[in-house]
């Protein structure tokens, strides 16, 4: 059988050895995977363990007897024989995870005779090849039966000596001259190819490389996991007692799709995994570690989710860990409530918010603030606190970019609307700009506008402060528009950052952010969020649904307005097309699309405008396209 795995769907042994100089978090990703993995994998620990004569060395200072008592032979013996024993040693697991494999050794014993014999890099490789000469067949054996796998900070042995020692609290110069070598020997074996996997860290954060470790393995063993926590944000909630973290998960997962967490499950499920009794009796550092294993396990059982909410934060130091594990995945959010409001919430007493306080805060709680990339302050009415957290979960789902623009005249307008743009440009974006942005949407922006049919839309972003300074503006601009009516439309940026506008405002705002939508003026730096298609779609059913409603209310009067009527029948088109995937800004184009779908007769778009006949069959027909997706009575 050609396959790597037997028969029985057992996979066969298999080591995989992560090598690469000091503080790059070998011993850490082996301790992820290894959890993540269970019963198929086992980490071999560390090297220490595989030779007795550590003990004494340990006893009477490791690196007093590595760079000065111990002969260098002594020294490659204790180490080879370290590595040799271990590569024998039987384990159960049919994944074994080793802490720095048999090249490794090759680089420490190179780089220790480089420091203590003042050795070059050549002569330096060549002298370890001679002290390791008695071992060499065995070691050839024992590196044939691993994969080699190396995690280096960056490829300049400098930069990467100097991130290595920047984890260290005190540095002797014989340990960093070591670190030095020990990057140039690396390196000179990755370039000869005994490192066919290697990993460049950089400042990433740990489960960005966790989730290229699984890539890399993923082909060697069946029991290696899918991607690390790939595509997930996490937001994770703290504050003190009372702060409203549990109103704020619940809103976020009701109105933002966040799978809603708590950390006390996810560190008790990874520990009953793992087989630990009593998780909260272990240090922070492992702590922060169940909770990323039991989010993976989590998200990978519910690979649909793109966002999760933990709550509460509890610990500090556990929480600056998850901010280094995760990096930008993590979101920590800050719930602020003055002691008065959280005593009035809590509804066991003052004394019962007080000594869940007093816990809180010996755990580090109260300090989390100091981390948070969010704060946000919940002394105010609910109403606030929703806004502040759209505010938050939408920058995550809807990119900020910056508006082009293009002029008045490329537009194609009647001259006297260009005129009135024009004007209306120069009075309210002067020195001190009374607006932020104006649009002009509809038909005007698509070079459809009609005289005598179409209105003149225009889109502005403005404070509300300017609100009387652009009512003079009209008022004296109101004649220019000769009969032409203005449908203006102001929101502010606020409005548009927390998504506090209408299903047709939140259309015109992904239009301008993915440019099929230009505006004729936008202020310096002005970003907007750009929302995304599928809630687009997804909020464009209330239109439909109003628009359904408006077109039987033109139906039943004696004479509809025909211009309301085609327009309410055209928007309810574009709806219908829009959940197909066909964006059709056009009235007449988005019905002709509609009927030529459903085989019907296109003409009657065209005599829609002029006939009431025409104009409610057209209606009747658009109407119950739409009914027609409903489900029929329940006989």
């Amino acid at each position: 059988m050609s396959s790597q795995y037997s028969s029985d769907t057992h996979p066969l042994p298999m080591s995989v050895a992560f090598s690469g100089p000091d503080n790059t978090g070998k011993t850490k990703q082996i301790g992820i995977l290894a959890r993540r993995m269970g019963p198929a994998a086992t980490s071999a620990g560390p090297l220490d363990h595989y030779d007795p004569r550590w003990a004494t060395i340990r006893a009477d200072g490791m690196a007093r007897w590595w760079f000065e008592t111990g002969p260098v032979q002594e020294v490659a013996d204790v180490l080879a024989t370290s590595y040799l024993e271990r590569s024998r040693r039987h384990f159960s697991a049919s994944f074994r995870l080793l802490d720095r494999g048999i090249p490794m050794l090759e680089a420490s014993v190179a780089a220790t005779v480089a420091v203590r014999e003042n050795l070059g890099v050549p002569q330096a490789a060549d002298r370890a090849r001679l002290l390791l000469a008695p071992y060499e067949t065995d070691l050839r054996a024992a590196e044939a039966g691993e994969r080699a796998l190396a995690l280096l900070h960056c490829d300049d042995p400098e930069e990467g000596t100097r991130r290595s020692l920047a984890h260290e609290v005190t540095v002797a110069d014989t340990y960093a001259s070591y670190q030095r070598h020990l990057h140039e020997q690396i390196n000179r074996l990755v370039a000869d190819g005994r490192f066919p996997m290697s990993i460049r860290i950089g400042d990433r954060p740990t489960l960005t490389i966790q989730d290229e470790i699984r890539r890399l393995l993923a082909p060697l063993h069946p029991n290696v996991p899918g991607r690390a926590l790939a595509g997930v944000h996490v937001t994770a909630l703290g504050g003190m007692s009372e702060s409203g973290k549990s109103t704020a998960g619940e809103y976020l997962r009701t109105h933002h799709g966040h799978a809603r967490l708590k950390i006390g499950y996810l560190i008790e499920d990874a520990a009953s995994r793992a087989g630990i009794p009593d998780p909260y009796r272990l240090g922070s550092i492992v702590q922060a570690e169940l909770i990323v294993d039991a989010l993976d396990r989590y998200c990978q059982a519910h690979h649909f989710l793109d966002f999760v909410s933990v709550e509460s934060l509890h610990d500090f130091d556990s929480t600056a860990e998850l901010a280094r594990m995760l990096g930008s995945q993590l979101t920590i959010a800050y719930l602020d409530a003055s002691a008065i409001t959280r005593t009035r919430r809590g509804a066991a007493g003052a004394q019962d918010v007080a000594e869940r306080d007093v816990v809180k805060s010996a755990r580090g709680a109260d300090r989390i603030v100091s981390i948070a990339q969010e704060v946000i302050c919940n002394d105010g009415p609910r109403l606030e606190l929703e806004r502040c957290l759209d505010r938050m979960a939408l920058a995550r789902r809807w990119p900020e970019h910056q508006p082009s623009t293009m002029p008045v005249n490329a537009l194609g307008l009647p001259v006297h609307l260009e005129s009135y743009l024009a004007e209306f440009l120069d009075r309210t974006t002067g020195p001190q700009p009374l607006i932020d942005l104006l649009a002009v949407t509809g038909s005007g922006a698509r070079g459809k506008y009609q005289h005598g049919w179409s209105d003149l839309d225009v889109f502005v972003i403005a404070d509300a402060s300017s609100l009387d300074g652009m009512r003079q503006v009209l008022a004296e601009l109101e004649a220019e528009l000769g009969g032409v009516k203005l449908g203006l439309t102001v929101l502010t940026r606020a409005e548009c950052r927390v998504g506090a506008v209408t299903s047709r405002l939140l259309h015109v705002l992904a239009l301008i952010g993915s440019g099929a939508l230009v505006p004729l003026w936008s202020a310096p730096g002005l970003v907007l969020p750009a929302p995304d298609a599928a809630t687009d779609i997804d909020v464009s059913l209330r239109d439909g649904i109003q628009a359904a409603i408006e077109i039987r209310r033109q139906l039943l009067k004696r004479a509809p307005d025909l211009r309301d009527l085609y327009k309410v029948t055209a928007l309810l088109a574009k709806i219908q097309l829009r959940f197909g995937g066909i964006e059709c800004a056009s009235d007449s184009d988005a019905l002709t699309v509609l009927l030529d779908a459903k085989r019907q007769d296109t003409n009657a778009v065209t005599a829609a405008r002029v006939e009431r006949p025409a104009a409610e069959a057209l209606a009747a027909l658009v109407l119950q396209n739409w009914l027609d997706t409903l489900p029929g009575e329940i006989q």
